[in-house]
């Protein structure tokens, strides 16, 4: 006798028999609520911009926990000794589907759960990759986001606190123009929850018939949005609206919540993504009623000239690129940002050198200091402030077996000085198989699971792990298989 699965999907619920294994080997057309258990981690591969050249396309690998302006993959939670995280998973088809998945590192045992897979997002894009979250009670948050506005966005909420057994899909809405409508599309979210205040999202959305140039394209426009309860949300608030757009990635520190971001030219030549460049910041100490640059000095939103009082370097008249990583704060609350600078967007060496560089308000000014130079725009990584003076960088700075594709080998980069200068302290990842790429820094981070990421062929596509590093610099690979409910990791290094 046959059984048959109801699956909530964005049309309804649909029956499907059991025997089709949905999460690992069938194809959809819609995304699908799911709440199934994966037996094993295995992150998404993509890759976008084909090229006629040896390295094949503009970035492509494993990119399971891509991009930059997604946040926070991780979160680490005290109340019950546990690093949730998510990621992109693969289905098992031919043509792998994009998972939303999550699971838990238990510091107690040093196990990690069989993730949850809780939505097929029937794409194979990672810019679709969800974002995690965990409010007061508890609970914990799952934001599917969606590439521009092709497709839905989703909101998942776990049905009981610190669990990742089942999901239950919110019917989320928000005001545009003084009308509720259902908030089912966002891009590049970055979420951040405040205790007695709710959610705060940095998020990107797009706006048609407004570009000098562009006509036919849209402009990224990036803003904010509120939720006490991550069901009723705010007005999307806008913070930039300069040419073509930006690319936003924000951190917090206490109640500051910032955003760093690039702007991109609408211009008859070198317009839009491929030429983005300045750099930027703003910040709000009361949940976005108010706005300021890093000195303390009053904004009004949105910024919409390139020449505005967030600017922190001018990159444009020298014909430089920005691509921003990480934002962090130090012990005094001052804002650091990591970014990458090159002559343009084409991988190889005839746009380099990729120069990864911080920048630091000092107090006073911004200090801006280069670290190392890598050999790809998108090579990703993450700043964390172990004391007052002590910073490290932990990201794909060294050459990796795919030379000038996304990702490297890992490395961990120390300055004693506040950023001024930079060693590098040790190679994490020798003698891989595949580029590393996109190391991400959890919230609330805990020293057992101090960086996440995945790997994958910078230049084919390839099966893809997953992976984290301790503080003292340990890296474990995640199961690719799994027979029991909680494994230990592997560890990769000696």
């Amino acid at each position: 006798m046959k059984k048959w699965l109801l699956l909530l999907t964005s049309a309804g619920f649909q029956t499907l028999p059991t025997f089709l294994p949905t999460f690992l080997s069938t194809s959809v057309l819609q995304a699908q609520t799911l709440n199934q258990t994966d037996d094993g981690f295995r992150g998404i591969w993509y890759h976008i911009g084909k090229l006629d050249n040896e390295y094949v396309h503009k970035y492509s690998g494993g990119l399971g926990t891509y991009p930059a302006n997604h946040s926070p993959f991780s979160v680490y939670s005290p109340e019950v000794k546990k690093t949730f995280f998510c990621f992109g998973g693969a289905s098992k088809d031919p043509k792998p589907s994009l998972l939303h998945e999550i699971s838990y590192f238990d510091h107690s045992t040093g196990q990690v759960a069989r993730p949850t897979v809780v939505l097929n997002k029937a794409t194979d894009d990672a810019h679709d990759n969800p974002v995690l979250n965990i409010d007061a009670q508890g609970y914990l948050w799952l934001f599917s986001t969606s590439h521009g506005v092709e497709r839905p966005s989703y909101t998942h909420r776990s049905r009981k606190p610190y669990d990742i057994s089942a999901f239950d899909k919110i019917e989320a809405t928000y005001f545009k123009n003084g009308k509720q409508l259902p908030f089912d599309n966002f891009s590049y979210l970055q979420s951040f929850y405040q205790n007695g205040k709710g959610f705060f999202h940095l998020m990107t959305h797009y706006e048609r018939g407004i570009l000098k140039y562009g006509a036919k394209k849209p402009r990224r426009t990036i803003g904010y949005i509120t939720s006490k309860d991550g069901v009723q949300w705010s007005d999307i608030k806008d913070i930039g609206t300069i040419e073509e757009g930006h690319y936003q990635t924000g951190g917090q520190w206490n109640n500051k919540i910032g955003t760093s971001f690039n702007m991109h030219p609408d211009t008859e030549k070198g317009a839009g993504l491929d030429y983005r460049t300045n750099l930027y910041y703003v910040e709000t100490n009361d949940f976005g009623q108010s706005w300021q640059n890093a000195k303390g000095e009053k904004l009004t939103l949105p910024l919409s000239t390139p020449q505005n009082g967030g600017l922190v370097k001018e990159y444009r008249s020298a014909g430089l690129n920005v691509y921003i990583n990480d934002l962090t704060y130090d012990t005094k609350g001052r804002p650091i940002i990591l970014f990458v600078t090159s002559k343009g967007p084409d991988p190889g060496p005839s746009q380099g050198p990729h120069t990864w560089q911080v920048a630091f308000f000092n107090g006073k000014t911004w200090e801006i200091n280069p670290v190392t130079t890598a050999d790809h725009n998108y090579d990703m990584g993450s700043v964390y402030v172990e004391n007052p003076t002590t910073w490290k960088i932990i990201g794909p700075t060294e050459t990796g077996p795919q030379p000038y594709g996304t990702g490297g080998e890992v490395a961990v980069w120390i300055s004693k000085n506040q950023g001024k200068t930079w060693q590098k302290q040790i190679n994490l990842t020798p003698n891989s198989a595949f580029n590393h790429s996109y190391v991400r820094r959890p919230q609330n981070v805990h020293p057992d699971f101090y960086a996440f990421w995945a790997d994958g062929h910078a230049r084919q596509p390839s099966e893809s792990s997953l992976y984290f590093s301790t503080k003292k610099g340990e890296v474990f690979r995640l199961p690719r298989q799994m027979k029991n409910e909680l494994e230990k990791p592997i560890r990769v290094n000696p």
